[in-house]
């Protein structure tokens, strides 16, 4: 149930852009156990301008062409696990849209299973969180 942004830039071709969006669903799959059949994204190509970044924060250099990448999911997941997380993003990410490793930026926000509606205005996951643990479904 993560929610993934990826705010490309321009450069990057729609063919990039979609290995990205694969990259970082593989990635959330292999390392946070998020099922396959579990994608929200809203990937996007910025123009010149349209993402702004220091050139050099904490040690690393990025040049033009940073890209964002934006978790939400639900809080649980160890440090070690982050960590994993983004190591194998800007791996996979940096290859597929031709990008450098420096250049993915990488953010993961938690937030409670009841802040989430997947359509028709309900709470789902706070709707399943109230059944008794016997009737319970969802993952």
């Amino acid at each position: 149930m993560p929610l993934v942004r990826i705010d490309l830039p321009a450069s990057a071709s729609a063919t990039e852009a979609a290995a990205a969006s694969r990259a970082v669903h593989q990635a959330l799959v292999e390392v946070f156990s998020v099922p396959q059949d579990d994608m929200f994204q809203v990937v996007a190509r910025r123009p010149p301008g349209e993402i702004v970044c220091t050139p050099t924060f904490l040690g690393v250099d990025h040049s033009d062409k940073v890209a964002f990448v934006q978790i939400v999911c639900s809080p649980g997941r160890t440090v070690g696990l982050k960590e994993a997380l983004y190591a194998r993003i800007a791996e996979d990410v940096a290859a597929g849209a031709g990008l450098r490793r420096e250049d993915v930026i990488i953010n993961l926000l938690e937030t409670a299973r009841e802040n989430w509606s997947f359509g028709n205005g309900l709470a789902q996951y706070a709707l399943i969180d109230r059944q008794p643990p016997t009737t319970r479904g969802g993952s």
